[in-house]
């Protein structure tokens, strides 16, 4: 039978010194004010266990120049889209969306998740993961239009990014999706759960709330993706997935992704599957095609500081990480005011705000995206030339993931890291 989804009661220009680049060990931040937003924090490692400050106190963490593309061995697909056993229909929306040979990841999960086996997919950011689990999971709805995947993933702009590429894929197909999301109208989305929807695209906290209320039900749902499970769990969510898995079937099908492999997500790995396939395609820790480097702003204002790079020709597309979400958007504000077309997303911003943010910069109609590190997770923008850390990372896997935004695929990209 077809996964019900509801049963529950209706609800209707300056110029500067050009600053320095490189340098050598600096000290730990001190709890002196920073130059907007509040006390600056001693950083000692964020929640979720990943590593803490105090292990990239060396600025060399923060310099790594770019591998050279052409010394690098270009990756050779085993398979190409049309050697996959799926729906010729399929194979041209592939075609028409401009994938021309599978990512390693694409080309070595996918022959797995079409056999139905459960998969725990290793990669970098970036990779082409989304693709990977959707491809061979539109195939088996096309198979069987009454199946069911529900797809867990830690932020709303990742979901609504997932659902924005499943849309492209199944162009013409009788497939039904829905996005369910804190920040956004429940109404909508209780009424959306209404129709016969394939695939249920949410965060934790908004599917366990519409579970409770009956209006989501989860008996039906045989396929489960837990994407950026290591940052669900930094996130706290670790309850709500369990939850979750606990109303699905017992006999179910689970693909799981994540960029970290520690022991609370080896721990989940065996909770949630059954005899996975392991795929790991991570290359290191951080994007070989990332030039990395440091901005040293002791004596001066960071705010000239980021203006002087701003004027710079080269940093065309610039996503600038903040801390906290009074200071981005403090931030993204004395940008516009200074002529620079720039625009904020974080947790404070509704839905509907933070996605316009998104469409203009992805459309380049913006210059400067300045973002707190939730806001950002996933996101997945084409030609960022530039990502600045103006205000340090919590743990080592933030500053991972932040970088990771640039240096999409096999384009080279540019991490800029203000220290004092």
């Amino acid at each position: 039978m077809y996964p019900r989804t509801t049963q529950g009661p209706s609800s209707s220009g300056r110029r500067f010194e050009k600053p320095s680049f490189g340098g050598s060990r600096f000290s730990r931040p001190t709890n002196r004010t920073s130059s907007f937003g509040g006390p600056r924090r001693t950083f000692q490692g964020g929640r979720g266990g990943g590593r803490k400050f105090s292990e990239f106190n060396d600025v060399s963490k923060f310099v790594n120049k770019a591998v050279i593309t052409e010394e690098t061995v270009a990756f050779i697909p085993e398979h190409k889209f049309a050697d996959f056993l799926i729906d010729e229909r399929l194979k041209q929306n592939i075609i028409t969306k401009g994938y021309v040979a599978p990512t390693p990841i694409q080309d070595r999960a996918i022959p797995h998740v079409l056999r139905g086996s459960d998969v725990v997919g290793i990669a970098n950011t970036g990779t082409g993961k989304t693709a990977a689990f959707l491809i061979p999971l539109i195939n088996k709805v096309l198979k069987n239009p009454r199946e069911g995947v529900l797809i867990m993933v830690p932020t709303r702009e990742l979901a609504i990014q997932i659902d924005e590429e499943l849309k492209g894929f199944i162009k013409g197909f009788k497939i039904f999706s829905v996005v369910c999301v804190g920040g956004a109208s429940m109404s909508n989305q209780i009424r959306n759960l209404r129709y016969q929807n394939n695939f249920i695209i949410g965060t934790p906290g908004r599917l366990k709330d519409l579970v409770e209320q009956k209006y989501l039900h989860l008996e039906g749902f045989k396929t489960v993706v837990l994407d950026e499970a290591d940052r669900m769990l930094d996130m706290g969510f670790i309850h709500d997935m369990r939850f979750m898995m606990s109303k699905m079937a017992k006999e179910r099908h689970t693909l799981f992704f994540s960029a970290t492999m520690s022991r609370d997500i080896e721990a989940l790995i065996k909770d949630f599957l059954k005899t996975p396939v392991s795929i790991s395609v991570k290359t290191g820790d951080t994007a070989k095609n990332v030039d990395q480097d440091v901005i040293k702003t002791r004596g001066k204002d960071k705010v000239d500081v980021l203006h002087d790079l701003l004027d710079t020709p080269d940093f065309k597309k610039v996503l600038v990480f903040g801390r906290t979400k009074h200071g981005v958007e403090k931030l993204s504000k004395i940008l516009a005011e200074r002529g620079f077309k720039a625009e904020s997303i974080h947790g404070n911003k509704n839905l509907s705000k933070r996605r316009q943010a998104l469409t203009l910069f992805k459309d380049n109609h913006i210059q400067v995206l300045v973002a707190t590190d939730v806001a950002a997770r996933g996101l997945d923008i084409s030609d960022i030339s530039h990502v600045i850390n103006y205000d340090l990372p919590a743990t080592y896997d933030d500053y991972v993931h932040r970088i990771g935004r640039t240096g999409r695929g096999s384009k080279k990209g540019k991490a800029l890291t203000f220290i004092e």
